[in-house]
């Protein structure tokens, strides 16, 4: 029987031993999707203790103690940060499968030297041994991402932001991770969504425009494009939560519906011009990303908010959204083209958030390989959300190697709020190599440099490289 999250943690050959400790785990981490807040980094926020830095806005913790039959004052209520650790130590035996166990574990290891089982027998001591490590300077916000091996950190961000945070980041000398906005602007997007119409005059005012039709929402857009390409951005992430079918756009029906959707301040519940507007806004944007040598991510599949009690109680991104089949992969195909044939297709990745859409969006990718220019044009993302568990992410990388050119993919990120997430990235690794690693020790892959450098490469190079950083 093998150690409890031993040396070799899910590295089960010799050979994914080494390409782990020899190749893997000394490389640098680049994060080019995660929501860590910005703001906590300009500021080298402090947390007091263990709850504020685990619990205070990841959903994935809050989502497991709720599944655990916990009440909500211990999750999100006005219990003390002492009772809502206590809370998630009662559940974390139970957890036997689930990701967060080991990554709990990992996070405890790496950032507190501390190989305690996380328990209600262990719970008061694991509080007192992180309180007290939390109170160093060393447990800054800047200095857990140095200790975590950090190079690049593209945050999430809104068109109409500031960046101010941004601006302060790389104004310290002191700093060398870079950090760098992500463009995210579903919100100008979203016209069935209510509000629609406020956010349009917050986005006119960032961009010192009166926006009262396509073409001026489209100099704002522009206007905001030079503004956050000054501040390192060369990557934009839009969520699809409702777009369920192909619209062929055109810019006076495109114009109409958008001034409608000032008047009304969002909420059209017209689907076809849902999508009509959504298509149009997509070929906006592609033609920009495309001009600019951005890339572009596109996360889809997401069922947002079933629980229409607990919304209106709590809010979005709280813990109670779902996997969704909400873009029909003809849909997907027939924006993929429109934006092909209309020169607004830029390097593109994928993330379907149901594993079941694995095979079909690593096939789909293939459809689009049209550069030439180096790189894959398209290419699947990392196993993202519900699906970046450990069978997941076997799920999704032996898929796309069977379907793809898998020496290309471009790994691992957080998707998370919190800054102790980066052992996601060796839990990634470790699951690499074992993978490559029993692909060679059973014949079907060489040893030897080519496989070091595959890894080498999934882990950091082809990121470094796709998103030039």
């Amino acid at each position: 029987m093998k150690q409890f999250m031993d040396r070799d943690f899910l590295l089960t050959t010799d050979t994914a031993r080494h390409l782990y400790h020899d190749v893997a785990s000394t490389l640098p981490i680049i994060d080019y999707h995660c929501h860590v807040p910005p703001r906590e980094i300009a500021e080298d926020r402090r947390c007091s203790n263990i709850t504020e830095l685990w619990l205070g806005g990841d959903h994935y913790k809050w989502r497991a103690i709720r599944s655990a039959g916990v009440p909500e004052r211990y999750i999100t209520g006005d219990a003390s940060d002492y009772e809502k650790f206590r809370a998630y130590a009662s559940v974390m035996p139970r957890l036997i499968g689930n990701p967060l166990y080991h990554w709990t574990h990992l996070e405890l290891r790496r950032y507190f030297d501390c190989d305690f089982i996380l328990s209600p027998e262990t719970c008061d001591e694991i509080w007192k041994l992180t309180a007290d490590a939390l109170a160093k300077d060393e447990y800054s916000v800047k200095n857990i991402i140095r200790r975590s091996n950090v190079d690049v950190i593209c945050t999430t961000d809104d068109p109409a932001d500031t960046l101010e945070y941004h601006e302060a980041i790389s104004k310290d000398d002191t700093f060398a991770t870079k950090v760098y906005p992500a463009w995210r602007p579903d919100k100008g997007v979203n016209i069935e969504a209510a509000g629609f119409g406020d956010y349009i005059k917050k986005l006119g005012t960032a961009a010192g425009v009166d926006i009262v039709d396509l073409e001026s929402l489209f100099e704002a857009y522009r206007r905001r494009f030079d503004f956050f390409a000054a501040h390192g951005c060369r990557v934009a992430d839009h969520g699809f939560d409702i777009y369920p079918t192909f619209v062929e756009p055109d810019l006076y029906h495109a114009d109409l519906i958008f001034k409608n959707a000032l008047k009304s301040n969002g909420s059209v519940t017209d689907m076809h011009d849902v999508c009509l507007y959504k298509t149009e806004m997509m070929r906006f944007f592609g033609s920009e990303y495309v001009k600019r040598g951005w890339a572009m991510q596109i996360h889809f599949g997401v069922l947002r908010n079933p629980n229409s009690r607990m919304f209106a109680r709590l809010g979005p991104d709280t813990g109670f959204d779902t996997i969704g089949d909400t873009v029909p992969m003809k849909t997907l195909a027939a924006l993929c083209n429109y934006l092909d044939s209309n020169d607004a297709l830029p390097r593109t990745l994928l993330y379907p958030i149901a594993p079941q859409q694995n095979a079909a969006v690593a096939a789909l990718c293939g459809s689009f390989q049209t550069s030439g220019d180096g790189f894959p044009h398209m290419m699947q993302g990392s196993a993202w959300w519900f699906a970046d568990t450990l069978d997941g992410m076997r799920t999704q990388m032996t898929t796309l190697a069977s379907l793809s050119v898998f020496g290309e993919f471009l790994g691992m990120l957080t998707d998370s709020r919190s800054f102790t997430s980066y052992p996601r990235h060796e839990y990634f690794r470790r699951i690499l190599c074992d993978i490559v690693g029993g692909w060679v020790e059973s014949g079907l892959y060489p040893s030897g440099e080519e496989a070091d450098k595959i890894v080498a490469d999934i882990s950091y190079y082809n990121a470094k490289k796709y998103f030039k950083f």
